[in-house]
């Protein structure tokens, strides 16, 4: 394995890439040691350490944001909003594109379409950039968002106001063309490396955690701190990412048989493939939409609960504790939910009747469905199905971590590694960039880094 490791290093072309793409990375991690000057960042911090140290509500908010955005917005720097206004200005095009003709048209002109679908996403991106940061700076004065003025008091006017707001804005810019660049010249997606190298950055501060209590208190066998059970929690840490990674990796394979022709005195086609359908088609987005709308009901029911007038009603009692601790109520709407956007967002990504088209277009077919609409309808009939199977595998990743650090009594940064959206995106980034790099070897007849060692 490791001479495998050392052979990429031996290819340039790869090497160039790599090196590019990790000092385009450390770039990033740069950034968030320039803070806004005109901000308390000590009093921000402290602020935010209580905060996220709550168990929902506007904590539960903070390290969402921190956990999508690959940002540390305890801390405001440059790069203090992160990735994530690219993202949501991508995700509202992806979904406009279905709804609305005119982009619709353009995704189906190929590379021209998309680069202009993208130039849209970059004037979009600076359009939320400018709102969010106004409205975090102005939240940070008037002590709306932590409770008190967080502003250096003679920096606090409008006119700082803009200059943070500009800053912010180029910052997001600037991850987003370090994501560009790394697409063009790099190896890898770039806004997938930024977004897995901010959960990682979180990973020292997990495993100190953990292993805080142990180095303080001992490792006696049969304790909250034993090694027995730090061993029990590294087992399973490792039989989770084994257990994702198959299940990311796993496929329905649809056999296709392709039409026989004459060209000249020969006879081409016949052959059997087939076509890949992906178990969990619709990613980390299920779990990033749930996870996002169930942020709602909890401060709904958290304000309801703070009125005289409903300060004596059982439901409205009981339903601001059952989402401010995670509880059943909570788990079973986040699992329905999960299921919803799974089957919503499959149904956005995957439309069965162009597959059908394309494979009529070539001359192929599937046995025992004759060509156009009978092989759409059996596709989206399978696609339905093995959606099912992959809702189930995104429910049961996205409670795990709830149910770690309850029945093991571990904090809720160091169970976020044993589930959850985070887990699903490292694993998936660190897969496609393993494929990105195995195209490279087999392009230049090495062997891949999976493939067996002879």
């Amino acid at each position: 394995m490791f001479g495998k490791l050392i052979m990429i290093f031996r290819i340039p072309e790869l090497r160039k890439k790599i090196f590019l793409t990790l000092a385009l990375l450390a770039v990033y991690r740069m950034g968030f040691a320039i803070p806004l000057p005109f901000i308390d960042q000590d009093g921000l911090a402290r602020a935010v350490e209580d905060i996220e140290g709550q168990e929902g509500g506007f904590g539960q908010v903070m390290q969402i944001v921190a956990l999508f955005s690959a940002s540390s917005i305890g801390n405001s720097t440059i790069f203090g909003l992160g990735i994530m206004p690219y993202i949501s200005a991508s995700i509202i095009f992806q979904l406009l594109g279905t709804v609305y003709p005119p982009l619709e048209k353009l995704q189906k002109e190929g590379e021209s379409g998309r680069r202009k679908i993208n130039e849209y996403t970059r004037y979009a991106t600076v359009v939320i950039c400018l709102g969010q940061s106004f409205f975090w700076i102005k939240g940070l004065s008037g002590g709306q968002l932590m409770g008190e003025n967080l502003l250096i008091e003679k920096f606090d006017s409008f006119y700082y106001y803009l200059i943070g707001t500009i800053t912010m804005t180029a910052g997001t810019v600037l991850l987003m063309w370090i994501g560009e660049q790394i697409d063009a010249y790099g190896i890898g997606n770039g806004i997938s490396l930024l977004i897995m190298a901010g959960i990682l950055a979180r990973m020292p501060a997990a495993l100190m955690d953990m292993l805080a209590p142990a180095l303080t208190q001992g490792v006696a066998i049969g304790t909250d701190t034993g090694v027995d059970r730090l061993l029990l929690l590294l087992a399973l840490f490792v039989g989770i990412i084994i257990w994702v990674i198959a299940i990311t990796q796993g496929q329905r394979r649809i056999p296709i048989q392709s039409a026989k022709h004459l060209r000249g005195r020969r006879v081409a086609g016949g052959q059997r493939q087939s076509l890949p359908l992906r178990v969990n088609q619709a990613g980390v987005m299920p779990i990033i939409f749930a996870s996002s709308l169930l942020l709602f009901p909890y401060f709904l029911f958290s304000q309801l609960a703070n009125f005289a007038m409903f300060r004596d009603v059982y439901i409205v009692q009981l339903l601001n504790r059952a989402f401010a601790s995670h509880g059943y109520i909570y788990n079973m709407l986040y699992i329905f939910l999960i299921y919803f956007f799974c089957y919503f967002w499959t149904t956005i990504t995957f439309n069965p009747k162009d597959i059908a088209e394309n494979l009529k277009d070539y001359g192929s077919f599937i046995p025992g469905y004759r060509p156009g609409a009978r092989t759409a309808a059996y596709l989206e009939q399978v696609m339905t199905r093995i959606t099912y199977v992959g809702a189930a595998f995104l429910a049961l990743v996205a409670v795990i971590p709830t149910v770690v650090a309850s029945m093991m009594n571990i904090p809720p940064m160091v169970a976020s590694f044993y589930g959850g959206t985070g887990l699903l995106i490292v694993v998936s980034v660190c897969l496609d960039l393993v494929q990105k790099i195995d195209s490279h070897l087999v392009m230049r007849n090495y062997p891949g880094l999976l493939d067996a060692d002879e």
